[in-house]
């Protein structure tokens, strides 16, 4: 017990007291809880559109159907980006379902086309023999390699002198040319090139790059124009600008530079790539535009896989890659976000709105392409 007495002694009693004390304050508040940052897992989305993908358009005789409601058509170029899909799958998991699918789907292909692997478009060969080309480099399975050498041997034979050279688009009309046949067939001879060290081979894509350039890419701005002679009449069609062939062309300078390391086909390739970055048309708002259903269904997707591997490549200066994924992401969270009917797990051609009712095959690929992109992109901490 203490006691206080009083006067001078009570005072300094009453000081000690306090001194024995520490000072409270009531006031201070714990620090605030940090917010939770939930990280995208972009390979377990692509896992989720892969199954889409085959709970809804796998056929039981082992190709890709037309649409999502069961429509049975056959499109032969489609099989082709269905297998390059295949390949992403197989490359990021190395889950060998995706190599048995991928076989299963190469036989279907050839039996639903006649039992070959010929076609009357030399473009929708082009696509067959690239991704084939893939298939053998991922799997070391010879026979991929052979139906790319079938097919390269046939595309050599669209070459003509129409138009001042350059690839015809299909076999009855071959004073047409156009970028969709051109620029796919100059990137398999750049990159058979690149396996085999044939020089026949980049000849060839050399020869077929500097026709495209010359004739259907804009000098000022990098835009590639879709192709001449359409109608028979020597014009170009300048009005029709698509993602496609963007994708193609700048692929197509990205393996020229890869084959050669001459700096001008990469300058080409990031011109071009820039042009649509920058244009309001093909990409409004920075999102893709619509280019519909049907073979327009693929366009997006084309773009995205070549725009991908320019930016994931070495020689880009950070700045321009930095852009590039910068749109790439914004694309693939547009389309996560808004363009996708979450219940199925299906995609619109619109990456801005969900589809309503049936989606066609071609723009389900395009999807999970986008998915594929984002999740090569995540594993190299490039998100």
């Amino acid at each position: 017990m203490i006691y206080f007495r009083t006067g001078a002694t009570a005072l300094l009693g009453l000081a000690l007291l306090a001194g024995c004390h520490e000072k409270v304050d009531d006031a201070i508040t714990p620090p605030a809880p940090k917010p939770v940052v939930v990280t995208a897992n972009w390979a377990a989305r692509a896992d989720s559109a892969q199954a889409a993908l085959n709970r809804s358009f796998w056929a039981s005789d082992s190709y890709y159907l037309q649409n999502s409601a069961g429509k049975a058509d056959f499109n032969y170029w489609w099989q082709a980006h269905g297998l390059d899909v295949l390949l992403d799958g197989y490359q990021r998991t190395r889950v060998l379902d995706y190599t048995t699918k991928m076989q299963l789907l190469q036989q279907g292909t050839k039996k639903k086309n006649g039992n070959t692997y010929l076609n009357n478009f030399y473009d929708d060969m082009a696509w067959q023999a690239l991704a084939n080309l893939r298939a053998f480099q991922l799997t070391q399975d010879a026979s991929y390699k052979t139906t790319a050498l079938q097919l390269w041997a046939d595309l050599k034979n669209g070459w003509n002198t129409s138009q001042g050279g350059g690839i015809a688009w299909k076999k009855d009309q071959r004073d047409y040319k156009n970028t969709p046949a051109n620029a796919p067939v100059a990137i398999l001879g750049a990159r058979l090139y690149q396996l085999d060290k044939n020089p026949d081979d980049l000849s060839w894509a050399q020869k077929i790059y500097d026709w495209e350039k010359k004739t259907l890419v804009d000098p000022s701005t990098g835009a590639v124009w879709d192709g001449i002679n359409r109608q028979g009449n020597g014009q170009i069609d300048k009005d029709w600008r698509f993602s496609y062939n963007q994708g193609v062309f700048l692929g197509a300078g990205l393996e020229l530079y890869r084959a050669t390391q001459q700096s001008g086909y990469l300058d080409d390739a990031n011109r071009t790539a820039g042009y649509v970055l920058n244009d309001s048309q093909l990409a409004p708002g920075g999102v893709l535009k619509d280019e519909g259903g049907g073979d327009g269904g693929l366009f997006k997707g084309i773009f995205v896989r070549y725009l991908a591997q320019l930016a994931t490549d070495p020689a880009v200066a950070a700045a321009t890659r930095a852009r590039y994924v910068s749109f790439l992401k914004f694309n693939g969270e547009s389309l996560y976000q808004k363009g996708m009917r979450k219940s199925d797990y299906l995609f619109n051609t619109n990456w801005t709105s969900q589809p309503s009712g049936a989606v066609d095959g071609s723009t389900q690929l395009s999807g999970v392409m986008m998915y594929e992109i984002m999740a090569d992109l995540q594993a190299r901490k490039l998100l």
